[in-house]
């Protein structure tokens, strides 16, 4: 190969000395019950060794709903952290300080909203929000394809997360505003191709909407990035990861005339597949979770979150965490695989199979280019068929026995000493509802008013949605009811 790690088009990486110079931000996905209990598992994993928070939200948070709304009922806490004002957000980060920190929320249809009282909160640390580091997810065309936690229509959401790239770019000019994600993608059943296709898509059309909002690509497009899956099929991950580097440079470079270099660079998050966990036998996803984390680093990526060997059970207890954190730390540590970049590269099989996917992935985007772009190929079902129909094909390869699963239809054992598993506390939701309730009551009514109210009437309008989301925020408006303020001017979307 002429190409050299660090030269466009990336395909062997996007830094020169990639992992002999810095490694790899090394995260663990964590978030459940209250926000006090998930501070606490916080601070221990940064106790750890962890150099990098991930946050996960539960439902009613990520749907806009506070959690006395009654369709909050037993979703509370459940899937990750219940926040539903300012003051919850300072209470998930009190003792850790954001300007030493760099911080993934794992947010869509809410995003604008969490990420306006994250900054809340760092500024009331002291912070200097201007050097403010983290990534919200933000990628709402993602839920329309494979994931469902969206609230309004397509066409708003895109307002929605364009005018919190303008915002973003003179308040937080650090923060990664969009982490767009073929992780949920590959997760509801896709293939490898179909997830970087689909996530490529997906940036085309955001890409087309801030540039069509006067955004200048090379002012915003060195803060993109991306979050993908890590999966089995060890060379074929390794290999997606090149493909994906090189088609965005091209993408970015051919299609939109990005100037800037680092407006070419993908730079990526890996998380190791969750739907490849199996409740049966358990401690063999601790293999499965590493074979997955190796592939992701052998293909470049910038940030890793492992799964811990109980996801398939509940949610992960703190020694199964840990472990998964070891996992990482012995790769970066004790395997030698960082000692050079792209220690792959020039690899017969290698080369061949990062350009079997370009090829395909190049097909899929010229067939949704010819359907109207990305909003209209979701409007009309194509990619979630899609999707649907590759998890169909492979569930029927693994009933009929041609895709083994070890411990599921191979391998089994008779079932054991019952696993340890982590719940959340039932009275945990009556007590989120009882502090949204007291917050409620204890406000300033006649500004918590007003800043809806001028929320809203920005909605009606072309103005920036975010310093009024933030105003909102500072005034204690909850996360239900900023989103319900924007549900009746965007309404909702329901899928056909």
């Amino acid at each position: 190969m002429t190409e050299s790690p660090g030269e466009f088009p990336y395909t062997r990486g996007i830094y020169r000395d990639m992992y002999k110079g810095r490694l790899w931000t090394m995260r663990q996905y964590a978030g459940f019950g209250s926000a006090e209990e998930s501070n606490q598992r916080y601070r221990y994993l940064l106790s750890q060794g962890t150099t990098g928070l991930s946050v996960a939200f539960d439902l009613p948070t990520q749907m806009g709903l506070d959690p006395d709304h009654p369709l909050s009922v037993g979703e509370v806490g459940k899937a990750g952290v219940s926040i539903a004002s300012l003051a919850d957000m300072g209470v998930l980060f009190a003792g850790i300080p954001l300007a030493q920190i760099s911080t993934s929320m794992t947010i869509n249809s809410t995003a604008a909203i969490l990420l306006a009282m994250y900054v809340l909160v760092a500024r009331g640390q002291g912070a200097d929000t201007q050097k403010l580091q983290g990534t919200v997810q933000n990628d709402i065309l993602k839920e329309y394809i494979a994931r469902g936690t969206y609230i309004y229509p397509p066409r708003p959401s895109m307002r929605i997360i364009t005018d919190l790239f303008i915002w973003a770019g003179t308040e937080v000019p650090e923060w990664n505003t969009i982490s767009i994600s073929g992780y949920h993608i590959r997760e509801a059943g896709s293939t490898a191709a179909q997830e970087v296709a689909f996530t490529l898509a997906d940036a085309i059309a955001y890409i087309e909407a801030a540039v069509s909002a006067g955004l200048d690509v090379d002012a915003f497009a060195p803060r993109l990035s991306f979050f993908f899956n890590g999966h089995n099929n060890f060379f074929e991950e390794i290999a997606k990861y090149r493909a994906a580097r090189r088609l965005y440079a091209h993408i970015m470079k051919d299609r939109f005339g990005a100037k800037n270099p680092k407006s070419m660079m993908l730079r990526f998050h890996t998380q190791t597949a969750g739907s490849s966990l199996t409740a049966q036998q358990p401690d063999v996803n601790v293999v499965r979770t590493t074979i997955q984390a190796l592939a992701a680093v052998l293909g470049g990526t910038q940030s890793l979150h492992t799964n811990s060997r109980d996801e398939a059970l509940g949610l992960p207890t703190e020694d199964a965490a840990t472990l998964a954190l070891r996992t990482q730390q012995v790769i970066a540590y004790e395997s030698g695989v960082t000692a050079e970049p792209d220690p792959l590269g020039g690899s017969e099989y290698i080369e061949r199979l990062t350009s079997g996917i370009e090829e395909k992935v190049r097909a899929y985007i010229e067939k949704i280019d010819q359907m109207g772009g990305t909003l209209a190929a979701i409007e009309s079902g194509y990619m979630q068929r899609e999707v649907q129909s590759a998890a169909y094909a492979h569930q029927q390869s693994v009933e009929s026995g041609q895709t083994i699963v070890v411990g599921v239809n191979k391998f089994r054992e008779k079932e054991g000493t019952p696993f340890a598993v982590f719940r959340v506390d039932p009275a945990l939701e009556k007590q989120c509802a009882e502090r949204v309730r007291e917050l409620r009551a204890s406000r300033d009514t006649a500004r918590w008013r007003a800043c809806l109210e001028e929320l809203e009437r920005a909605a009606r309008s072309s103005d920036n949605l975010m310093p009024r989301i933030v105003a909102a925020c500072e005034n204690n408006a909850t996360v239900g009811e900023i989103s319900d303020t924007l549900r009746r001017v965007f309404g909702e979307y329901r899928d056909r």
